[in-house]
């Protein structure tokens, strides 16, 4: 078996990668890749669990803006988290990998509640656990979330799949090619800097918590199985 340097693994997917090519919704040609790339990470005997976020069909925050009362929007924003969860999850069924969904919303039609000590011996068991509707709670993110079930579930480290960017920039390098991409930052540097990777509450928590976070291009094929191996991959973001 391949040496690897993490074990247990927390993939932070944006909705926005679940679009590939579309504008909106699901690519489920792309979620299907997505899948393979997991697929191969686990066959390395990795332990992964993943946090999907919702923002390919409604972010809480931005519906608020346009008149819906705030914390029913950011519950909207949840149930998106939970489609779009499903549909990761099918595509690992369908190429032959074990996969549970938790979610943090009761859905017991659909996904089992999240429960810590089973999510662990879900993980154990090879299994892959996707965390839906993230923390259960209006005004956090997906992001938050991420943080936060990584510290739960002992992870060693939060993979931060981002679409066709390779790593964090001082500006967004899509529309400014100025900007410049960094091999290393510590959270201080986030906040300070405003590079916006994650939100501050969750920043924060992963501080805390000392937990490195690997920010990379996930339409790079094997980028992910080469983080976890120790290879230089995105950017690396750690404690001071």
């Amino acid at each position: 078996m391949t040496e690897v340097k993490y074990h247990r693994v927390l993939l932070k997917l944006s909705g926005e990668a679940l679009l590939g090519e579309e504008k909106f919704g699901i690519s489920p040609a792309y979620v299907r890749y997505l899948a393979e790339e997991i697929h191969k990470v686990r066959l390395l005997g990795v332990e992964i669990a993943v946090v999907v976020g919702g923002g390919n069909w409604l972010r809480g925050a931005q519906a608020a803006e346009h008149g819906l009362e705030e914390a029913t929007a950011h519950y909207m924003g949840m149930l998106a988290m939970v489609m779009n969860a499903l549909a990761l999850q099918s595509q690992l069924e369908s190429i032959g990998v074990p996969t549970r969904v938790q979610s943090a919303l009761n859905i017991a039609e659909v996904a089992e509640p999240y429960i810590r000590r089973r999510a662990i011996r879900h993980l154990e068991k090879g299994r892959v656990v996707i965390f839906a509707a993230g923390t259960g709670n209006p005004f956090f993110t997906s992001d938050t979330a991420a943080a936060l079930r990584s510290a739960e579930i002992d992870a060693e480290v939060i993979l931060m799949g981002k679409n066709k960017v390779d790593g964090v920039y001082s500006a967004d390098p899509r529309t400014d090619a100025t900007a410049k991409k960094y091999d290393d930052l510590d959270y201080r540097d986030l906040l300070e800097k405003r590079l916006h990777v994650m939100d501050a509450t969750a920043a924060a928590l992963a501080e805390d918590r000392k937990m490195p976070i690997i920010v990379y291009d996930l339409s790079e094929k094997d980028a992910m199985s080469r983080a976890v191996r120790g290879e230089h991959v995105g950017t690396l973001v750690h404690a001071s």
